[in-house]
């Protein structure tokens, strides 16, 4: 039975719509997963804190594609629930072809300056070579990425969230069995992990461009390009909290590295690359639901149906509970298995990983309520409420905290850092959610 967004959604339907976004986000995801255990397990320990060091650049430039994405559905499904189908198909295009556009600047831009970025993450002799050539394979896929990060987003506004997830089950397999040919077989080491990811994006961000060009069964095509400045701005602007998110995740991607290198060495820095793989897994279901949810939220707002969202928001709260208790229940009892996976073959290096690992797990407790929240108020067009909450939440608490924490506490700071920036968000998140009750009308 086909879910549309017009619906009324009890718990299993919700759910039924947003598990494709959610096992899409993990296909997305398992690119780094996967690069990470062949990169980890066999090219070795020093090739892996490379890739670790570099991918939070690429993870940032990349969340120029969740800000479209989130950004233009927002729009694009208000639009379609004030039944402006013409209006939000051109939307649609438009932030389609700019992505394009902007995705070839910035590749042209990463491949150029990859050296001296990665000078400045702290990188030398041959990690820095391995940086280099990792960096500048994925920036050439760039546009691809960009663009398969938007198209998730946009294909549940279209009502094809399982077209989406087959498309990036693909793109994953591809990757999986690209690794293998490259780094196993082939011995290519760094740049075999770094083409095999490349071919995965490149199918997860060229497919879905192939199939709105042409007719197809959705609610969007592509349609030739017009711009509308005021629509960008606002697709900018509502999608800027899932860029401040993804950027801001990567800055301090970038200034735990520091910290763990100062206290911990390269072994602190490979510790927290396999905490953050694992953390991937988890997410994905915060991420994907908020993504799954989201066109609902904005269509039943621009349709004026209050009790829905009454319905929609309430559920939500109940869903989260639920998902985070398991999680953390999940993430303690799997730590060992789930590290074994990266780092067998170091003992230390186990035993380090996961002592952090059972630390930061209390994050999964609270970390699903920021992450909708911010994804909530985007649905609702408040880009400001939402962009609020994810940079206070991803970058100012995450900075102080792991500023603070670990002169006081040491590692064990570095580790406790994350939970209590998410307790400070959770917070703000809180008061922002009552405060904006009556506005909305969803409470």
């Amino acid at each position: 039975m086909k879910i549309r967004l017009t619906d009324h959604f009890d718990y299993k339907r919700l759910l039924r719509f947003s598990l494709p976004s959610i096992i899409m986000i993990l296909c997305t995801s398992v690119y780094c997963i996967v690069d990470g255990f062949f990169v980890s397990n066999v090219v070795g320990k020093t090739a892996f804190t490379s890739v670790n060091l570099i991918i939070p650049v690429l993870l940032g430039v990349g969340s120029i594609g969740f800000m479209f994405g989130t950004g233009g559905s927002a729009i694009i499904a208000k639009l379609m629930g004030e039944k402006r189908q013409e209006e939000a198909e051109r939307c649609f295009s438009m932030l389609v072809y700019l992505a394009i556009g902007i995705g070839i600047v910035v590749s042209i831009l990463g491949f150029m300056f990859i050296r001296p970025i990665a000078v400045c993450l702290g990188a030398k002799n041959e990690v820095l070579e391995y940086c280099v050539i990792y960096g500048r394979i994925l920036f050439i896929s760039m546009p691809a990425y960009i663009l398969q990060y938007m198209f998730q987003s946009l294909f549940v506004t279209a009502e094809k969230p399982q077209l989406a997830l087959t498309i990036n089950i693909l793109a994953g397999i591809i990757n999986i069995l690209a690794d293998a040919l490259f780094i196993v077989v082939f011995q290519w080491g760094v740049a075999g992990a770094a083409l095999a990811t490349a071919l995965g994006e490149f199918a997860g961000g060229l497919i879905p461009l192939i199939y709105f060009a042409g007719k197809n069964s959705s609610l969007l095509r592509l349609t030739k390009l017009e711009y509308n400045g005021r629509m960008f701005v606002q697709a900018c602007i509502n999608g800027s909290s899932e860029m401040v998110t993804n950027l801001s995740s990567s800055i301090i991607n970038i200034l735990y590295n520091f910290q763990l290198m100062r206290i911990a060495g390269n072994d602190g820095i490979a510790a927290y690359g396999i905490i953050m793989y694992v953390n991937i897994i988890f997410m994905a279901v915060y991420l994907g639901y908020s993504l799954g949810s989201s066109p609902i939220v904005s269509y039943h707002y621009g349709a004026g149906n209050h009790s829905e969202l009454k319905n929609l928001f309430h559920k939500s709260l109940r869903i989260l509970v639920s998902a985070g208790v398991m999680q953390f229940i999940a993430a303690e009892i799997l730590a060992v298995p789930l590290i074994m996976i990266f780092a067998s073959y170091d003992k230390a290096l186990l035993d380090l990983t996961v002592y952090g690992f059972r630390i930061y797990s209390f994050t999964f407790l609270v970390m699903g309520f920021n992450v909708w929240g911010s994804s909530f108020f985007t649905a609702l067009n408040n880009g400001t409420v939402s962009a609020t909450i994810s940079f206070l939440r991803t970058l100012v608490f995450q900075i102080l905290m792991l500023l603070l924490l670990p002169a006081v506490l040491g590692l064990d700071g570095i580790w406790l850092s994350n939970i209590a920036s998410e307790l400070l968000a959770l917070t703000v998140t809180v008061l922002f959610l009552c405060a904006k009750r009556k506005e909305y009308q969803y409470a």
